[in-house]
């Protein structure tokens, strides 16, 4: 963002620096509400007056306060507004703003001469030239308004810093809190806002498109459109073990099961297949076995927080499966996603951490469907337990789709992204039909089926990738913009994975690289091209909704994916395995034969 004297300038809905010892902000309305951003009138102009005596000592007493503010709490937010100037508008001077201008537009092709002698011809052509300019600086002014008035729609204040550096390591050093000192360093805006990139781990020959952390947070998994698998010790960034997933296509997915030692992961791809990697604990892969078969891309899993065997899959089949690696059959039918008697394809799942028979599903339509596994009745509202949808989605002709949706750190809040439109925050204990609490603004949601999660121990931020290749990251209360960061040079960033217990994340894109982020910057972020890219970003999204409207297809999104795959060098074949196919995939029951490949694939570990 640009600065004028020293002072930070900003778009209104983001977040620069501010005072640390700042107090903090009162919350706004209710879910869903507009809320004002506090601003300042412009002062008088420059100039000597009298100063009243009561100005005077209150002017000492704002020194005294600021001789007193803890200048190492390491968090800075202030609130911006998209003016270059600096200066912060209400919303009515915005509007009265945008009037003049309209009525100075009109009042200059009112008064533009019309014709006139010879002589008069190059002076007027003069005038309309200056005209031109004058009107093109008019609307780019407008485009800023709007821009300004778009994302300050429904923002809160930003609440003051939670965390404080010094008087934190001070009780830390005296044993006091010193068990909440982790999780209140990872859940601070300073930090965030000082994210900048480690480094990249290197490997892979495709997109990587999954990542995972164990539960430990020591080892780092990564599948990519290569088919391969990666263990990494990203601390000392190493390949600890590289496998073939067994997968035909794209690989879409791969999570360590919870309480199993880091030895078992499971994964879902384009083919459909959900596999099961057995990993030793001499850094190498037994075998990898499928598990279960989706007729149609399998996106993603979600696992059971207290079970080393089980998880569910979505798959663009609408089907989800319940699968037990104790049975001898282990996958189970739980539930087909329908809308009426339409099947509704899935490109997302997530488990309620606290309520673990509960799971959120969403993908080619509008909904995020509930469910609880202990009383599915596909005969009554087709097992859905309650759905959620943003109040104007509803009834919209567009096919709005979710490419992603994630539970908070207490299952209390879900996050869904939607394709070309924002981010919603829901509540999750609210009815059934209830609107968003909150919405996400500035990114774009196009290209690829784009991932979105909560960063921080308490879910206190949103973050996600877009399609400009930048990463964007929400303070989840305000709905305000704290960071954003250039996350992938190929123009798209999908897949963001936050580590359980530090400060810091990994994220991975088009890039065939996977990046490596933390809070090392010495000040805060400035934003820096914020204003450029979102205003880029609603500009390709407006044109795009007209371009398309509802012939608007949604395998689209899978494109690209295609594309890149198509341009992957062949690869040789497993004896016994047939070439990669793109035609849908038969059920669980059908044979080997039947299915082109084997269950069960011998790894080798490079």
């Amino acid at each position: 963002m640009a600065e004028t004297d020293g002072k930070s300038t900003s778009v209104n809905g983001i977040s620069g620096e501010e005072e640390a010892g700042g107090d903090g902000h009162k919350d706004g309305d209710a879910c869903g509400s507009k809320d004002g951003v506090k601003h300042l009138d412009n002062g008088e102009a420059s100039g000597d007056r009298n100063v009243p005596e009561s100005e005077l000592n209150e002017e000492e007493d704002e020194d005294d306060d600021d001789e007193e503010e803890d200048t190492d709490s390491m968090d800075g937010s202030g609130l911006f507004s998209l003016t270059e100037d600096g200066e912060r508008e209400s919303e009515e001077g915005r509007q009265e703003r945008a009037k003049d201008g309209g009525g100075r537009r009109a009042a200059r092709k009112r008064n533009r001469p019309c014709g006139g002698g010879s002589n008069n011809n190059r002076s007027s052509s003069s005038d309309d030239d200056d005209d031109d300019d004058e009107e093109l600086k008019d609307d780019e002014e407008d485009d800023d308004e709007a821009m300004e008035t778009w994302l300050g729609a429904e923002l809160r204040d930003l609440r003051g810093p939670a965390w404080r550096a010094i008087p934190s390591l001070r009780c830390r050093e005296i044993g006091r809190d010193s068990l909440q000192f982790v999780r209140q360093v990872c859940g601070a805006r300073g930090l965030v806002q000082r994210l900048e990139l480690q480094g990249q781990l290197e490997r892979h020959s495709g997109c990587v498109n999954t990542l995972h952390f164990n539960p430990s947070g020591t080892r780092l998994a990564s599948g990519s459109d290569d088919l391969r698998v990666i263990i990494w010790d990203w601390a000392v960034r190493r390949a600890e073990l590289e496998f073939d997933s067994g997968h035909k296509s794209n690989v879409f997915q791969a999570k360590f099961l919870p309480h199993s030692g880091d030895s078992t992961l499971a994964m879902c791809a384009r083919d459909g297949q959900i596999r099961v990697a057995e990993l030793s604990a001499t850094q190498r892969c037994k075998t990898t076995k499928r598990v279960a078969q989706h007729k149609g891309a399998a996106h993603k899993l979600a696992l059971d927080p207290d079970s080393p065997c089980s998880f569910l899959s979505a798959g663009e089949d609408a089907m989800v499966f319940g699968i037990d690696l104790r049975l001898d059959r282990p996958a189970n039918k739980l539930v087909m996603a329908k809308e009426g008697d339409k099947k509704v394809g899935l490109y997302t799942i997530f488990v309620n951490p606290a309520k673990t028979q509960h799971f959120a599903v969403g993908g080619r339509d509008q909904y995020i469907r509930i469910y609880d596994q202990r009383k599915i009745n596909e005969n009554d509202n087709n097992g859905v337990l309650k759905k959620f949808c943003p109040s104007h989605l509803v009834s919209s002709e567009s096919k709005t789709n979710i490419t992603c949706l994630v539970y908070s750190h207490d299952g209390t809040e879900l996050l869904a992204s939607y394709n070309d439109e924002d981010i919603y925050l829901f509540d999750s204990n609210h009815s059934d039909g209830a609107d968003y609490c909150r919405r996400y603004k500035g990114h774009r949601n196009n290209a690829t089926v784009k991932g979105v999660n909560f960063y921080g121990p308490c879910s206190e931020f949103v973050v996600s990738g877009s399609d400009c290749g930048h990463i964007y990251l929400w303070d989840k209360h305000s709905a305000r913009i704290v960071q954003f960061m250039e996350g992938d040079k190929a123009g798209v960033v999908n897949c963001l994975e936050p580590h359980p217990h530090l400060p810091g994340m990994a994220t991975s894109g088009l890039d065939h690289d996977i990046k490596l982020w933390a809070p090392t910057a010495e000040t805060p972020t400035g934003l820096k091209g914020l204003k450029e890219v979102m205003k880029k970003n609603k500009r390709d999204r407006d044109e795009d909704s007209v371009r398309h409207g509802d012939q608007y297809d949604t395998q689209l999104l899978w494109f690209l994916m295609r594309h890149m795959r198509n341009r992957r060098p062949p690869r040789t074949r497993r004896e016994g395995a047939e070439a990669d196919t793109d035609e849908s995939w038969s059920s669980p029951d059908t044979s080997d034969e039947e299915e082109g490949g084997p269950d069960h694939v011998q790894c080798m570990s490079s």
